[in-house]
């Protein structure tokens, strides 16, 4: 009876640590959300890219485990974009959501994810409401509060003496956001402030507006298909060149192969561009474009930087997903940003450098994106002060 009591206790143990050893195998998993389809699902295409890359470059790891994405698409609408968020928090039980581009869908998920108790690494949009006194100590960006992304070129407008300047952009929380930043650096009244309906594909009645008023200069923000359409027509009307239009998210690496030259002379403000010159960017952008073919997008670096943050936590956590460990961990930022300078802020949006990107032809003689140096440095949000967590 003793014998066979201890070989049952031995085989009980056996398969006890057969099913740990089996537990502990298993992937982290990760949920990527971000807008995949429609006139804008390149944007989320590019973080989701990227993403994965990041994964690759780290062999196929973070914080030393194996990992599992699942990929979902919001469709650029909120409601989906919720009820995706319960899926991968209910269904998929994920340790972590990734991604989100637009503000609209930000909007929506921020709280029902926050509020589960899972991490949420934001790489793209960053609606002021979240940045300020709506800030969870579940919630970092590797992006910027959206007021941000757009001071940079209101503050070159300022410097380049621009008086009127006529401001574009679609009527969702983004759209607001981009006019509100831009004149927060650009301190003067815009000549007029026209928001247009989200994913308009026809722009020239607002075109032949504004040409009608005469503008020192002109700054809009049309991410994705909308901001092709734009530059299109803006240049069908013979105004590039003439009337200098300024931007940003409008020509970038998801909209500049469908443009190419149409779009020389366009003057962006970005916290991106492909030839900031360190050896972690070289390496993204080498082998992004050998693996997409194309140039990588700032939607695409926050999304690097995003699989490097979360990486970089993990290792000094060994994996541990506690909840304080993991957030302290992360706020440290101990990872090198393709994109230069990068720190958390009390809000744990960064504090980063914001460039002046020319469209220009290359040394190729193609169109491309040329850094002219920084026009914010090491940056920090408007909003961070009404934010209550240390």
């Amino acid at each position: 009876m003793m014998k066979t009591s201890v070989k049952t206790f031995s085989l009980a143990c056996a398969l006890a640590m057969t099913g740990l050893a089996a537990h502990a195998q298993q992937p982290l998993k990760i949920g990527f959300l971000g807008t995949l389809s429609g006139p804008a699902g390149a944007l989320g295409q590019d973080q989701y890219d990227a993403f994965m890359l990041g994964i690759e470059h780290l062999g196929g790891k973070l914080g030393n485990s194996a990992v599992q994405v699942l990929k979902e698409d919001d469709q650029l609408k909120p409601d989906v974009g919720v009820e995706l968020a319960k899926k991968l928090i209910e269904k998929d039980k994920v340790s972590i959501i990734t991604g989100v581009t637009f503000s609209n869908v930000m909007m929506a998920v921020h709280k029902p994810i926050t509020d589960a108790g899972v991490f949420l690494v934001g790489s793209n949009a960053g609606p002021t409401p979240i940045t300020g006194k709506g800030c969870s100590p579940m919630y970092f960006s590797t992006s910027w509060n959206n007021d941000s992304l757009h001071e940079s070129m209101g503050a070159y407008a300022r410097e380049q003496g621009y008086k009127r300047v006529y401001l574009m952009a679609p009527n969702y929380q983004a759209g607001k956001d981009a006019l509100a930043g831009f004149k927060l650096q650009y301190k003067a009244e815009g000549l007029d402030e026209i928001y247009t309906q989200i994913n308009q594909p026809d722009y020239s009645a607002e075109i032949a507006q504004l040409q009608a008023a005469k503008p020192d200069a002109v700054y809009v923000f049309y991410p994705g298909g909308m901001g092709v359409n734009f530059v299109k027509q803006y240049q069908q009307a013979g105004l590039l060149g003439k009337v200098p239009l300024l931007s940003a998210s409008t020509v970038d690496g998801t909209t500049l192969p469908a443009l190419k030259d149409i779009a020389l002379g366009v003057i962006t403000g970005s916290p991106y561009s492909p030839d900031i010159d360190n050896p972690q960017n070289k390496k993204f952008v080498d082998d992004f474009r050998k693996k997409f073919n194309r140039v990588p997008s700032l939607y695409a670096a926050q999304s690097y930087d995003a699989a490097m943050l979360i990486n970089s936590a993990l290792l000094k956590t060994q994996g541990k997903l506690e909840r304080e460990p993991l957030r302290a961990a992360m706020k440290q930022a101990n990872f090198k940003s393709v994109a230069g300078p990068f720190r958390f802020n009390n809000n744990q949006f960064p504090i980063r450098n914001f460039y002046r990107v020319d469209v220009a032809k290359d040394s190729s003689g193609q169109a491309a994106f040329v850094n002219k140096g920084v026009v914010l440095k090491d940056h920090a949000d408007p909003h961070a002060s009404q934010c209550a967590m240390n």
